[in-house]
């Protein structure tokens, strides 16, 4: 606990020393009177009680006006979120309409317009290579603008899309360690989240599962929207038509090694909602809660209290 006027809890503690002794002469006054009358003081407790709370309610009071704070923990939703796009060719089938880089951009732009401005989000589009096309920010537009800017062609590589998303949490360069070597500290990153739109279908890169099990132990949780449908759908890649269904066992596989969850979605109702129930990261942070009302009150509350006893028992309040 601090205090904005310290200087006001000397003045507590001496007004409340000198309010007691006080006091205490007083009451050795009026027995001295009582006993030099004759009379013996009784009711000793009935007696005191009212000036012991009002003498109570006095430092109390003081240490309010002292302006006392304390650091409490507040719960809230923040951190970085990182919207990793699969923009490969598979990505313009049309299983999910309009088609399925339309619907995850649509399903994006809901997820991105309702978070507070405490989440810093970000946009990665992922084919053959990965590349960062918006810094993570709390400029959500600048976020909703990058998704609009989506289009699709190429292949398929989910982790160079991990390991440049990783790089982006933490500030450097990520390359998964060569055989027999230890794998790159990148410290701990708990509120960072990499959220990922695909369909599955792999076509090369690094290592999608060593990857991921790079960003579980830097604490980077990735949450894995399935984009597309079973059924699956044809596209046209120069002149030839590839068939193409959602894979789910890779996307299920690198969530659940980071302590994600993998999210289905066959259609562009299911997509938004499954995109809702993205799960952010919790985290507390500290701020000042000034407790100047409760001191106060508690002060006020043995005022009264000592005024009502002190009316009741002894027909005055002091």
């Amino acid at each position: 606990m601090s205090f904005s006027y310290p200087l006001v809890l000397a003045v507590a503690v001496l007004v409340t020393a000198a309010a007691v002794i006080a006091y205490v002469n007083l009451q050795k006054r009026r027995t001295t009177a009582l006993r030099r009358a004759g009379f013996a003081p009784t009711g000793r407790f009935r007696r005191h009680l009212p000036y012991g709370l009002i003498l109570l309610a006095l430092p109390i009071l003081l240490v309010g006006l002292a302006r006392p704070e304390a650091e409490v923990s507040v719960p809230r939703v923040s951190g970085t979120v990182l919207l990793a796009f699969d923009v490969s060719n598979s990505m313009r089938a049309t299983d999910v309409q309009p088609s399925r880089l339309g619907a995850a951009q649509a399903a994006a732009k809901e997820f991105v317009d309702a978070q507070p401005d405490t989440v810093d989000v970000g946009v990665l589009v992922f084919g053959d290579q990965a590349l960062l096309t918006q810094a993570p920010t709390d400029d959500h537009a600048a976020s909703l603008a990058a998704i609009g800017r989506l289009s699709a062609g190429g292949g398929t590589s989910l982790g160079q899309a991990i390991l440049v998303g990783l790089g982006t949490i933490t500030g450097k360069p990520v390359t998964l360690p060569a055989a027999g070597e230890p794998a790159p500290d990148l410290g701990y990153w708990p509120s960072a989240t990499i959220v990922v739109f695909s369909d599955g279908q792999e076509t090369g890169g690094p290592d999608v599962e060593a990857a991921a099990e790079l960003a579980a132990a830097a604490g980077v949780r990735i949450q894995a929207v399935g984009v597309g449908t079973e059924r699956g759908a044809t596209v046209e890649v120069d002149g030839f038509q590839l068939g193409t269904a959602l894979d789910a066992s890779l996307l299920t596989a690198v969530a659940q090694t980071t302590g994600g969850a993998y999210l289905p979605a066959g259609d562009a109702d299911t997509l938004t909602d499954r995109t809702k129930a993205i799960d952010l990261r919790l985290t507390a942070k500290k701020e000042p809660l000034e407790l100047t009302a409760p001191f106060a009150g508690a002060a006020l509350l043995l005022l009264m209290l000592g005024a009502v006893l002190g009316t009741r028992w002894h027909g005055r309040i002091v």
